[in-house]
This record gives structure tokens, C-alpha cells and sequence, in this order.
């Protein structure tokens, strides 16, 4: 009988890559009722890195639940046992400083000082960028 062991690691880290090379617009909308109406809540694409980057996560098992929202994200994360690390390695989570408009952004270290997330000023899609 033939076994097999699905690689989350690997799998999830080449979902990462594989969303940066092109136009990847899976997760650049998300429909929500807001005080009763209809909205697009990551703001096409916009507001999209939390709900793009929980999305893989939670494909590959990595996390309990997906999220539209980086601070719901980071508490599934160590609720799903990440640690928080001083040293960058490839697959660590990136959780950035609140942007001018008090946005927070996350995204995943790749190596060689890059990183993935949802480019929001540049497209509203994932593109690969320098990891700061």
C-alpha cells in the first residue's frame, strides 16, 4: 500500500512563491454583512495580506481558522503553537509595525532578505518585496 505524508512546510512556503509570481488575485475580496450591508472588507485587495496569508496557512494546517484581520491572525498564530523568534528563517511570519494610517501588515520571511505579502499600495495582490 502505496503511504503518503503531505510536506505543510514545504507546501506552504511554495504556495507563498508560487502566489508572487504573477497576478494572484484569489484573496483580493472578501464579502462580509457590515451593520447589515454588503462590503468588501480587505477593500479589493487593499486591506488583503491577513486574509491572503491566514488563507495558506490554513490550507496546509498551520493555523485553526482564516482571518481578515492581522491581530486575529497573530493570535491564531500562537494559538496554534508559533513562537515568536529573534533570527529570520525562511516560513517565519512577519507582523510590521502599524503603517501611518495605523494599519497593521503581515507577510512570510522567504530568504535572501525577502518577503511575500499582499502588495496593497502597488496592486492588491502577493508580490515579493525586501523583507523590511
Amino acid at each position: 500500500m502505496l503511504s503518503i505524508t503531505l510536506l505543510k512546510k514545504k507546501n506552504y512556503i511554495a504556495m507563498i512563491q508560487n502566489a508572487a509570481k504573477g497576478e494572484n488575485s484569489m484573496f483580493r475580496n472578501l464579502y462580509a454583512l457590515v451593520d447589515e450591508k454588503e462590503k468588501d472588507i480587505v477593500n479589493n485587495g487593499d486591506l488583503s495580506c491577513a486574509f491572503f496569508l491566514s488563507g495558506v496557512l490554513y490550507i496546509n494546517k498551520l493555523i485553526k481558522d482564516m482571518h481578515s484581520g492581522v491581530v486575529g491572525l497573530e493570535k491564531d498564530l500562537l494559538e496554534s503553537g508559533w513562537e515568536e523568534i529573534n533570527e529570520l528563517k525562511e516560513g517565519a511570519i512577519l507582523i510590521w509595525e502599524p503603517s501611518a494610517s495605523g494599519h497593521l501588515h503581515a507577510g512570510v520571511y522567504i530568504g535572501n532578505d525577502k518577503a511575500v505579502s499582499n502588495m496593497s499600495e502597488a496592486s492588491g495582490v502577493p508580490g515579493e518585496h525586501h523583507f523590511t
